[in-house]
């Protein structure tokens, strides 16, 4: 039996797929949180002097592995959200990155968060923008 001609034909080609990113994509969170890691395990051996234990090395792992997921979700969801969403998450995630490295150092919670505001402020102004330059 025919369909009417209102009734779009599907066929199994047109099927929606997942987003797949590419590996030039991934590299950038997987090198960010490795470097962060080793950053976050630095800071906690006071930068340099003391001998590696095996929780400064568990604290760069755990953090970069966290920040690589977190990065490489960001950019799996960036496309359906709306520019002031998605520079809000951009900001959220490096500001929530920078005030956790500024704690490392024995600093206080509320001096370690408004360094995270503001790093995050800044975030948000630049992703903001460079979002707003570069779409349509």
């Amino acid at each position: 039996m025919a369909a009417h001609a209102s009734v779009p034909a599907t066929s199994s080609s047109r099927r929606r797929t997942a987003h797949h990113l590419g590996r030039a994509t991934l590299a950038v969170p997987v090198v960010l949180g490795v470097a962060y890691g080793i950053w976050a395990a630095a800071i906690q051996r006071n930068g340099g002097s003391g001998v590696l234990t095996g929780g400064q090395i568990v604290l760069g792992v755990v953090s970069g592995l966290v920040l690589i997921v977190l990065g490489i979700g960001l950019l799996r969801v960036q496309s359906a959200l709306p520019r002031e969403l998605r520079a809000a998450a951009y900001a959220t995630l490096f500001g929530g990155a920078m005030g956790f490295l500024y704690s490392l150092a024995d600093h206080s919670v509320l001096r370690s968060s408004g360094i995270g505001a503001i790093w995050g402020g800044a975030m948000f102004l630049v992703s903001f923008y460079v979002f707003y330059t570069h779409e349509d």
